[in-house]
């Protein structure tokens, strides 16, 4: 059995094991505990963004009135042949650079040669029935006819006058009794007789002429169909009306084509034109000869100069705008017609406007932010912007003059973010 001593032994060493235990698991909780929070400490630390910035600065700025269109050629035709004919050769391809005058395309002329040697053997027909009637009567082309002057006509007058002179003598006689009554009557019925020949040779000479001025009308005539016949031989060549590029050539070797046909569009494309409409209130501001400048999507670094050349006499009822067109230089070539196109007109005056770099501007959804960088944290603002100016952009609103805008890292700044510069 365990005496009382031995039992008093036990319970004291149960006790300090426990105790012991105790202070051990407290210490353990405590590390633990420490050891937490320092984890929690480092998890909560945010790191800076180092960022680069510049300040929004003012700046008087030319003022544009600006506006898209769609560039437009100088001059556009579609070349179309005057006859109709098979295509023989074409002297031209999609692309090409063609002059006032060059070939295009060539028809079969064949059967206008043949109508025209036709049409010149006619007028030489015509020509020797002129001559052959102008011998009949003695007229020469230019000279005044006169009747009168034709031999037969003035050997009848000649003749009939003698024969009037007789009649006279036969009534003197016929009074005195000297000739008889029927020697006076046949002398004057030949008289009749001679007066009517010579009206007959008159009106022949007349009726002459008329075929003389028949057969020049017959010679005119065939010149006229000389003259046709020649044009449309020439047709046979269908030439390019404009200086251009030819911006389509449907026509093919061997095809036939007609006057409805088209075989080529050439474009003058420098200047090229393009066409704006400007709102009712800003028509003062637009005069004919006025600066203007264009930029497209292709050149998104290059801007094209050119003036206002027409301005629509009249405002839109519909739309309240006025259309104003303007000539676009385009000496290397480089636009194009149908190009889509930002057309800034110049204004006269100036304004004063807050720039930043371009690079500081966030777009998020359509929306235009900046930020601004004060005692070490990054503000986020939405902005309105304005007119570019190379680098630079304006800012409308939101931003003030002398304000420090990061100009680097801004994908990766948030509304107070810390920043390091």
């Amino acid at each position: 059995m365990i005496s009382l001593k031995q039992l008093k032994s036990l319970s004291l060493a149960l006790a300090l094991a426990a105790v012991a235990l105790a202070g051990a698991a407290c210490g353990g909780s405590k590390a633990s505990n420490a050891e937490q929070a320092n984890t929690t400490t480092t998890t909560t630390t945010t790191t800076e963004v180092v960022v680069t910035t510049a300040p929004a600065i003012t700046r008087d700025l030319p003022r544009f009135l600006e506006a898209t269109g769609s560039l437009a050629a100088d001059e556009q035709t579609d070349v179309a042949p005057s006859i109709a004919g098979k295509v023989v050769e074409v002297g031209v391809e999609l692309g090409s650079y063609v002059r006032q005058g060059q070939l295009i395309v060539r028809l079969d002329s064949n059967d206008n040669r043949i109508r025209l040697d036709q049409a010149l053997a006619q007028l030489e027909q015509a020509k020797a029935a002129v001559r052959q009637a102008e011998e009949k009567i003695n007229v020469r082309p230019g000279q005044k006819f006169d009747p009168a002057q034709v031999a037969d006509v003035n050997a009848a007058r000649v003749t009939w006058q003698l024969a009037e002179t007789q009649l006279r003598r036969q009534e003197r006689l016929l009074e005195s009794g000297d000739v008889s009554r029927s020697a006076y009557d046949q002398q004057k019925a030949q008289r009749d007789l001679l007066r009517e020949q010579y009206e007959v040779a008159l009106n022949k000479a007349r009726q002459d002429y008329a075929a003389v001025l028949a057969a020049r009308a017959g010679v005119t005539n065939a010149e006229t169909q000389v003259a046709a016949a020649r044009r449309n031989l020439s047709y046979a060549v269908v030439f390019s009306p404009i200086n251009g590029y030819v911006s389509d050539r449907p026509a093919d070797l061997g095809e036939y084509v007609s006057p409805s046909s088209k075989v080529a569009t050439v474009v003058k494309t420098n200047p090229l034109r393009v066409r704006i409409d400007v709102p009712e209130q800003a028509i003062t501001a637009i005069q004919v000869g006025q600066s203007v400048s264009v930029s497209v999507s292709a050149y998104p670094d290059r801007n094209f100069g050119g003036r206002v050349h027409h301005v629509a006499p009249s405002v839109t009822p519909n739309s309240r705008t006025m259309t104003v067109e303007a000539e676009v230089e385009n000496g290397d070539g480089l636009l194009k017609p149908g190009q889509f196109a930002t057309i800034r007109i110049l204004q006269p005056q100036t304004s004063p406007a807050v720039l930043v770099p371009l690079r500081a501007v966030r777009v998020e959804s359509g929306t235009n932010y900046v930020f601004i960088i004060n005692n070490g944290r990054a503000e986020k603002r939405i902005v309105q912007l304005g007119q570019a100016e190379s680098d630079l952009v304006e800012v409308k609103s939101g931003v003030a003059s002398g304000e420090q805008v990061a100009t680097s890292n801004v994908e990766l700044l948030n509304d107070g973010s810390p920043v390091k510069q």
